[in-house]
């Protein structure tokens, strides 16, 4: 086992082993971010689902209101006039066949990869080398478009886009522990409901099955999850 720092065996010793109610579960976390950088605040999800069936695969996006609290830089792989229409939208760096070859040769200096779906023969190669970053375009993830000017803006704004992993559990940057707990809550919120709305057919039984918050540094948490889902937006706001 691995040695627990005694910053953290002193965070553990606030949490107590029960289902704290959404708003409760986000105070704490925020109380529990002792870092000395900004943390993010994660939510840590295990869904009923067997991700090796493709009818119980999740893999979406996600738009979250309050932001994300992160500069995001977004690269463009496109031709012609869409190269110029990346540029006018407010992509950090766009190309097209030249683009690709310096992402083979290293170049790695952005956060999310948008191509237009002409390229993506092209964009295919890179697979290997952006699959495991999760940095490969993908339609699922509205990241092969020939809308850029909206994916472009969407991106910046908050939009994320996440999946299960192998064993069916979520991993999700919701927002920073700068963030007030409300605007925590509607980012939660969001990506809630956005995970139930994408549920896959494939699912039988309980979907949900443990909620988790945390500072990156922080102890884990856990969320009541029927009373975030019984949250009405309004509450929420």
């Amino acid at each position: 086992m691995p040695k627990i720092s005694r910053r953290l065996q002193g965070l553990q010793a606030k949490v107590e082993e029960k289902d704290y109610h959404p708003l409760e579960a986000l105070a704490l976390l925020k109380d529990t971010a002792t870092a000395k950088f900004t943390e993010a605040a994660e939510a840590h999800i295990r869904l009923g689902i067997d991700p090796k069936y493709t009818d119980q695969q999740l893999r979406t996006t996600v738009a979250l209101p309050k932001g994300t609290g992160q500069i995001v830089r977004v690269a463009v792989i496109a031709r012609g006039e869409k190269v110029n229409e990346a540029s006018s939208a407010g992509a950090d760096i766009v190309g097209s066949e030249e683009l690709i070859d310096e992402i083979q040769k290293g170049r790695m200096d952005f956060d999310k990869l948008i191509a237009t779906p002409d390229v993506m023969p092209q964009v295919a190669k890179l697979g290997k080398l952006l699959g495991p970053r999760g940095l490969m375009p993908s339609p699922k993830g509205g990241t092969v478009t020939f809308d850029l000017a909206g994916a472009i803006a969407e991106f910046k704004a908050g939009k994320l886009e996440f999946r299960a992993d192998r064993t069916g559990i979520v991993h999700v940057m919701f927002g920073k522990t700068t963030f007030s707990p409300e605007d925590l809550l509607v980012n939660l919120k969001a990506l809630q409901e956005t995970i139930d709305r994408n549920r896959p057919s494939g699912a039988k039984g309980r979907y949900w099955r443990t909620f988790y918050v945390s500072a990156t540094m922080g102890p884990s948490i856990k969320v009541d999850i029927s009373a975030l889902r019984d949250l009405k937006l309004s509450q929420a706001s």
